[in-house]
């Protein structure tokens, strides 16, 4: 196992400043996920980290051995592309093994690791087959395999599911999730789909433009994100402008109580939000009632998705799938001061 420590990395293309400055550090046998739009700087951190790109300033280290200086070949990390880049003319059992013979491995101990990666992958028996004779899905686990065989330290992943339908990502994210358990690997992988990251990652480096906005364990970017873009990035646009004065939020519709030990914002302006699906549409107490106006309704299977004005702002809602409101009618909800979070207001950055 192989702990990974970014320090200052940064890297420019021209007057484009593609990352900035990123530090984070991943502990040995994790697995975490580069998260965010495209363009802004996940894959061209991988690369570096691979070494396909050189950073412009800064560091990568390997259990605190700097790499920059180290050629791809030499670092013990292997990369898995979007595109599977598997070798036409090789059956399965020449692409899985490509890297051992490289290596200069004898034939039987290749036969014998293929073996065993082929049904680390669940494609036992599969060694004659040609690449076009493989579904999508198929490929990409001969890809994982032709990685893993040849036992890296660090394993990279570069949006490996993108290319594939609803079905096989499910079932792939099991299967790498699996497989780095069972063997420990430090991974590193780039998604822009936050499922994807939120199912995977034991930690998640959510980054806006280049720049690392927040580095957390998934729950946190539900429950605790550090602004309103992290916020506005996992589906919540619940936002309301307050003051806090210790254990209450002065708002314009009322005060409302939060659990003080659990917010961080110091007293002054805020930004208060709760997400959509811990708002009572049907109040359960008096506490923190404010009246909304409701916009829109939609049923959405297992639950209903109302779209309110609360005080000129735009908020969603989830509620039970039989709940009924009116279009243009005043309701009452209630915001739970235990899901109440407070972010730092702009005027206060």
């Amino acid at each position: 196992m192989t702990h990974v420590m970014l320090k200052d990395l940064t890297r420019r293309f021209d007057d484009v400043l593609a990352v900035n400055n990123l530090n984070l550090e991943v502990e040995s046998g994790e697995l975490i996920a580069f998260l965010g739009p495209s363009g802004c700087g996940k894959t061209t951190t991988l690369r570096m980290i691979t070494g396909l790109l050189l950073p412009s300033s800064g560091d990568v280290q390997f259990d605190g051995k700097s790499m920059v200086a180290i050629p791809t070949e030499k670092r013990g990390a292997v990369m898995v592309f979007q595109k599977h880049l598997l070798f036409p003319t090789m059956d399965v059992a020449r692409n899985v093994g490509f890297g051992l013979k490289m290596a200069g491995i004898a034939k039987k101990e290749i036969d014998r690791r293929v073996s065993e990666m082929l049904e680390l992958v669940h494609l036992p028996g599969f060694e004659t087959r040609r690449p076009h004779e493989l579904s999508g899905g198929q490929q990409q686990r001969i890809a994982l395999a032709r990685a893993l065989i040849v036992r890296p330290n660090v394993l990279l992943l570069d949006e490996p599911l993108a290319n594939l339908d609803a079905n096989l990502r499910l079932e792939m994210r099991e299967l790498i999730r699996s497989i780095q358990r069972e063997m420990s690997i430090t991974s590193i992988f780039v998604t822009h789909d936050q499922e994807e990251a939120v199912m995977l990652a034991d930690r998640i480096a959510l980054m806006f433009n280049g720049v690392l906005q927040q580095y957390d364990v998934p729950q946190a970017f539900y429950e605790c994100p550090n602004s309103t873009d992290v916020a506005h990035f996992f589906r919540n646009d619940n936002f309301l402008e307050g003051v806090r004065k210790g254990t209450y939020v002065e708002t314009g519709l009322g005060n409302l109580a939060i659990m003080s030990e659990h917010v961080v914002q110091p007293d002054g302006k805020v930004i208060v939000t709760v997400r959509p699906e811990d708002i009572h549409l049907i109040p359960n107490g008096e506490e923190n009632l404010i009246q909304a106006r409701v916009l829109a309704e939609a049923y959405l299977g297992t639950y209903k998705q109302v779209q309110l004005d609360v005080m000129g702002n735009t908020w969603l809602a989830h509620g039970p799938a039989d709940f009924t409101a009116v279009v243009g009618d005043t309701i009452t909800i209630q915001l739970p001061k235990s899901r109440i979070w407070l972010l730092p207001h702009t005027s206060e950055k």
